[in-house]
């Protein structure tokens, strides 16, 4: 399951060709990238008083507690974090082409 979930997400990216190893780390790399900028682009719709509160709760890891307040504090907080990932990725393929 893990080596189809990799080989399917590989494909996505556009790094299928390359060791498996390889695309492991690109995938990995790019994830961290992604979340980076879906969290990113969500808390920009935040004031900094609830900035600070998202904070805290990301560090306290409460994933259910977050989505509450995200939920909450921005409805759409799913679309924009998913334009955001789709926006990393375009701009990844555009990176990979000569």
């Amino acid at each position: 399951m893990h080596d189809e979930l990799t080989a399917l997400i590989a494909k996505d990216l556009g790094i299928e060709s390359l060791p498996l190893d390889d695309q492991k780390n690109l995938i990995a790399q790019f994830g961290e990238v992604a979340l980076k900028a879906a969290t990113l682009a969500v808390t920009e719709k935040l004031s900094a008083d609830k900035q600070a509160e998202f904070m805290k709760l990301a560090e306290v890891g409460d994933a259910k507690e977050l989505k509450t307040f995200l939920d909450r504090e921005v409805p759409d907080h799913e679309d924009i974090a998913q334009a955001a990932v789709a926006e990393e990725l375009k701009k990844f393929k555009e990176f990979q082409t000569p």
